[in-house]
């Protein structure tokens, strides 16, 4: 089996696209309506727990959240893989949906998202460019200092395979 070349891209960029992270309450992590898949809120979750928690500005810098909500981007990546079943067949990143526990006086929620939306942009190139919001709330399951959710357009499986042989 070969190695897709966004999983590869992931890799050359020092990344491993995890295991899909266990739900933590009723629902299902990605689901596919006709050619978007959207993702569930995805927590910054690294082999089932959390690297950190708190409010960003407080407990967690503006740093560590940007690599927080990378690590939510690479979850809701495998996410997005367990419903189509090969990451190449994403043809665009739609929209990114960052949440951000925030102190009350931090206003960074831009840039923690970012941490995300470089990601996309580094992984997809042109096609990684997408529509955003940035949203910071006083708590988070679980107490974490950023959740994302991700929606991304999808080729037709046939059409996937094809782009990746070429």
């Amino acid at each position: 089996m070969t190695i897709s070349r966004i999983r590869s891209r992931l890799t050359d960029l020092g990344h491993t696209l995890p295991s899909v992270a266990v739900p933590v309450a009723s629902y299902v992590p990605a689901l596919q309506v006709g050619n978007q898949v959207t993702t569930s809120g995805q927590l910054p979750l690294v082999d089932g727990a959390l690297p950190r928690t708190g409010k960003v500005g407080a407990d967690v810098t503006a740093e560590q959240a940007q690599d927080l909500a990378r690590i939510c981007c690479l979850n809701a990546l495998a996410a997005i893989e367990s419903v189509i079943g090969d990451l190449d067949r994403i043809v665009r990143v739609v929209k990114v949906v960052g949440y951000v526990a925030s102190d009350p006086a931090f206003t960074g929620q831009p840039a923690v998202v970012n941490g995300a939306s470089d990601l996309l942009g580094e992984v997809f190139a042109a096609a990684g460019e997408h529509v955003r919001s940035a949203v910071g709330v006083a708590v988070l399951p679980l107490d974490a200092p950023v959740e994302l959710e991700l929606t991304v357009e999808v080729a037709p499986h046939e059409a996937g395979a094809a782009a990746a042989a070429a």
